[in-house]
């Protein structure tokens, strides 16, 4: 991801070289860096690596990032954690609820951050001076992703080509849950098959089975892994680019 930046050249002593030192804190909080990309509206982008869309752009109000080690291959696409910085005169308490939807590298940095996102560490009206800094020392924690109101979607990918190819991407799954495989049931031979992890959050089968589509999940968390089924998920004529809603909640 291309991003600008100016550095802060002074370090406070949460930042430990290359890789974060666990935070003296009882929230078990991780000491980090972060930063923010241009964006000419201050929400995400369409292109992030997580394959997201246009969801990625204003998936949680725009409060959205890159992360660079945390993207764990693309198993970390959707997750939430909670990033507050440690400037007390200019900071929040509470900081912000980020959702991944990018990977990105800066200068020794867990997260690149929205704009919008980015000025949300801020205490009121210090937004401009915090963003001067370019470079903030944070800590962060996961934390559990709540949408109220928003089912678990999936969305065809815009590069799905009907009937041939088929490639999904899983949005709004809520909780600290990652999502590990993706099978779709084939009525044909009665079993099912697994999709193919293509890259970020999307996931792939050529050849895909014909009428409406039954398909499953399995998803690992702090309560280990499970598999969640959706009966129906996407109808038989899906089209590329729409996301349909499953009517359940992780």
């Amino acid at each position: 991801m291309s991003h600008h930046a100016f550095y802060f050249s002074s370090y406070v002593f949460c930042f430990l070289f290359l890789l974060p030192a666990q935070c003296f804190s009882q929230e078990s909080y991780t000491c980090s860096r972060a930063t923010f990309y241009g964006s000419p509206d201050c929400f995400g982008t369409a292109s992030g690596a997580c394959g997201f869309g246009e969801f990625g752009k204003n998936l949680n109000g725009g409060d959205v990032g890159a992360v660079s080690r945390l993207y764990r291959n693309g198993t970390g696409c959707g997750a939430c954690y909670q990033v507050r910085c440690t400037i007390p005169q200019l900071c929040t308490d509470d900081g912000v609820k980020l959702v991944v939807t990018d990977h990105g590298e800066g200068d020794h940095t867990d997260f690149i951050f929205s704009p919008r996102g980015f000025t949300k560490l801020a205490r009121p009206n210090l937004a401009g001076e915090l963003m001067a800094y370019g470079v903030v020392d944070i800590e962060y924690k996961r934390i559990s992703c709540q949408y109220p109101g928003y089912n678990l979607m999936f969305k065809v990918h815009e590069h799905s080509k009907f009937p041939d190819y088929l490639a999904i991407v899983v949005v709004y799954q809520a909780g600290q849950k990652d999502i590990i495989a993706v099978q779709l049931w084939h009525e044909d031979c009665q079993e099912w098959r697994g999709m193919r992890k293509a890259y970020g959050g999307v996931w792939d089968m050529a050849n895909p089975p014909r009428g409406d589509l039954n398909l499953r999940i399995e998803v690992s968390g702090v309560d280990g892994q499970q598999w969640v089924q959706v009966s129906n998920a996407i109808p038989s004529y899906w089209k590329a680019g729409v996301a349909y809603d499953s009517a359940i909640q992780l």
